[in-house]
């Protein structure tokens, strides 16, 4: 089982719900929502123990499903940002073989050799197809 504080290690970034909620520029039910439907993951960390998702799971718009290339809006600051639309059905994938949230993001985060990078960044890069080939791999 992974252990939250080996996940520090890993993610770089957090968000807490109200987080998510505003950079979304959504309400933290809808966040809730967003978490119940398994569109991310998170765990329960830091000082209050709050529940937390990695921040790299919210991209700018534009790049919610990287393998489509669209142009950068001319100020990406004031752009929207979602969830990077692959990061569901990788979770989903992880779920069914019985992984725990911590134990997603853990190996979402994790160098893994087969991709040459982490599975996350090659979902950042819209190597979604690949990344599930790997997952699929640790049956």
């Amino acid at each position: 089982m992974t252990d939250v504080t080996d996940l520090e290690q890993l993610v770089p970034e957090w968000l807490t719900l109200p987080q998510l909620a505003e950079v979304l520029g959504t309400t933290v039910t809808q966040a809730r929502s967003i978490v119940q439907d398994r569109r991310v993951v998170g765990v329960k960390r830091g000082e209050r123990t709050s529940f937390q998702i990695p921040a790299a799971f919210v991209v700018p718009a534009h790049r919610a499903n990287p393998a489509n290339v669209a142009p950068a809006p001319e100020n990406p600051e004031d752009g929207r940002h979602v969830v990077l639309m692959s990061v569901q059905g990788t979770v989903a994938v992880l779920t069914d073989f019985g992984f725990t949230d911590a134990e997603i993001i853990a190996w979402l985060f994790s160098p893994d050799e087969a991709l040459g990078t982490s599975p996350m960044e090659a979902l950042l890069a819209g190597r979604k197809a690949e990344v599930r080939r790997v997952a699929q791999a640790l049956l």
